[in-house]
């Protein structure tokens, strides 16, 4: 039996877990990292620390095994990163220096703490929301992710929200799959805002 939930301060070490295993475009990263809560730092432990209202969990017999996280404005969660969340985790990750292309796993993801990228407005102006979904894989393929999706933007759509953007791996095939079929279109940003790394998707609410 699935039950999907609101969030709860006592998923947080969850979600780092999810975060991990799922991390590696969609496999698991643990092998990869000798931190492993740097991944939950940046792409779900924020959403439900600042956001709670905007995250949902998926529960099963087991524990918690997946999870939807995001916001309904990005610019403004962009900014408020800045002041509450990141700060302190400059002061527990030194800014990685050298060549980054010698950086290991570790080190890339703390630059991204230290210098994130901010979304452009070519994805925020029409699809001003964005989110993040991971499911262990012990729960993939049976309409969790399409439930807690669902329960998210139930929520938006309630809120008034006109539309919401997410980034897939470019290796992780599985998830470019399901966002397609659930109604999200590939969306193609102006040069020089592309990323190798990244397929871009959207979908008007």
């Amino acid at each position: 039996m699935i039950n999907i939930r609101p969030v709860q301060p006592d998923d947080t070490d969850q979600l780092y877990v999810i975060s991990l295993v799922t991390g590696d475009a969609g496999k698991d990263a643990t092998a990869l990292h000798r931190d492993g809560r740097l991944i939950g730092h940046i792409y779900s432990v924020p959403y439900a620390t600042l956001h709670p209202e905007m995250a949902f969990v998926a529960q099963d017999d087991e524990g918690v095994c997946g999870y939807i996280v995001g916001v309904f404005d990005t610019v403004a969660f962009e900014q408020r990163l800045e002041r509450e969340w990141w700060p302190n985790l400059r002061l527990v990750y030194a800014d990685p220096a050298g060549d980054p292309e010698l950086w290991d796993a570790d080190q890339r993801r703390i630059s991204q703490i230290h210098h994130p990228k901010r979304t452009p407005a070519a994805l925020t102006d029409p699809f001003p929301a964005h989110i993040h979904m991971n499911l262990l894989p012990r729960t993939q393929g049976q309409g969790i992710g399409s439930a807690l999706l669902e329960k998210w933007l139930s929520n938006a759509r309630a809120h008034g929200l006109k539309g919401v953007h997410l980034g897939a791996n470019v290796g992780n095939h599985n998830g470019v799959r399901f966002w397609a079929s659930r109604g999200f279109s590939r969306l193609e940003l102006p040069p020089g805002l592309a990323s190798e790394s990244t397929v871009w998707f959207g979908q008007s609410l």
